[in-house]
């Protein structure tokens, strides 16, 4: 096919969504290919959307997603997008793996989404490759399949298989997919409808705190929540702080009150602790083993620190969130 007419041609993509995804992953994936075809005046992008059983879909909002059909064989086209969240042994099985697997050979490209890399790398089609997830899941996601070499970049492209960190990241790779085939001045005028600023590279890594405006309004003050977010597992004091960002502790100390009406250590502790939660909440982590990776030297010093935030002990909020999400999915166990 000559390059005028795989311009013409239209671009056929599945995007299969897991229940507990989340909207704004989906949208990230569904809206550029809707502006692609509104700004071209013609359809560049036809998609369906498809479930691993057939049947509609509910994300983590709690909003239902009706879907075109079931993911299953015979499956082909040119963009293949498989979007995942919470609880995906929950949601998948080995016929889920399998059809992955088979239908992957009949795409173009092959992407995973959040937790979606997830199901790429228990697919075996990522061996060898370069991939990302979710700056949550990075260490776990490498610990899982050793035989990839793990990225912190927003997205990773190796080949035919795409994998994104997160929602954000997800419509920097469409962006780059509308770039590929269809051409930089059409990504341009999509993101130009979002009003959105392609300021991101594939390779920019993935932020465990989005800065916004911090950044360019007060640098000093970015520079120290970068260094926090480098050294959650072995933290420092804040005269080491300041020492390794060449400032005073006080000029530390004046730059957080102003920007964030906190005390460097205070917000150091705040990150940890968040880090902490989400692993207590969403990982199967020993308890111990996260008090470790967040920093505190002992398990009695991570509760102490863990209930005065949160109200309660780690392992309580850990029973009381999977008891939530066993009601909320009809009483079934995770």
């Amino acid at each position: 096919m000559s390059a005028a007419e795989k311009i013409q041609s239209v671009i056929d993509v599945v995007v299969v969504v897991l229940p507990e995804s989340s909207i704004m992953s989906l949208a990230s994936v569904l809206d550029p290919m809707r502006a692609a075809n509104r700004v071209s005046g013609r359809e560049v992008f036809r998609w369906q959307l498809l479930s691993a059983d057939g049947e509609p879909i509910t994300l983590t909002c709690g909003i239902p997603i009706a879907v075109d059909g079931m993911f299953t064989l015979p499956l082909e086209g040119d963009v293949l997008l498989a979007i995942g969240g919470f609880n995906l042994d929950r949601h998948v099985g080995r016929k889920f793996i399998a059809t992955l697997q088979e239908s992957a050979r009949h795409f173009d490209v092959v992407a995973g989404i959040e937790s979606g890399c997830w199901l790429l790398g228990r697919s075996g089609l990522l061996n060898g490759r370069k991939a990302t997830a979710h700056w949550e899941e990075l260490e776990d996601f490498s610990q899982a399949f050793p035989a990839l070499t793990v990225l912190g970049d927003r997205f990773v492209t190796d080949g035919k298989f795409w994998t994104s960190g997160g929602a954000s990241p997800t419509f920097d790779m469409m962006l780059h997919l509308i770039t590929q085939r269809l051409g930089s001045a059409l990504a341009l005028d999509v993101a130009s409808i979002f009003v959105y600023d392609q300021t991101h590279s594939a390779t920019d890594v993935q932020p465990v705190v989005s800065l916004g405006r911090i950044e360019t309004r007060d640098p000093g003050l970015a520079e120290a929540i970068r260094l926090m977010e480098r050294t959650l597992e072995r933290p420092l004091t804040v005269s080491a702080l300041a020492r390794r960002l060449s400032v005073s502790q006080r000029k530390l100390e004046v730059l957080f009150a102003k920007g964030l009406s906190t005390s460097p250590g205070a917000y150091y502790l705040r990150l940890r602790l968040q880090a902490a939660h989400r692993l207590v909440r969403d990982s199967g982590s020993p308890i111990r083993e996260i008090a470790l990776r967040c920093g505190f030297d002992s398990l009695s010093a991570f509760s102490r620190a863990y209930n005065r935030e949160y109200g309660t002990s780690p392992l309580k909020m850990r029973s009381r969130h999977r008891g939530a999400v066993a009601m909320s999915d009809g009483g079934e166990g995770i």
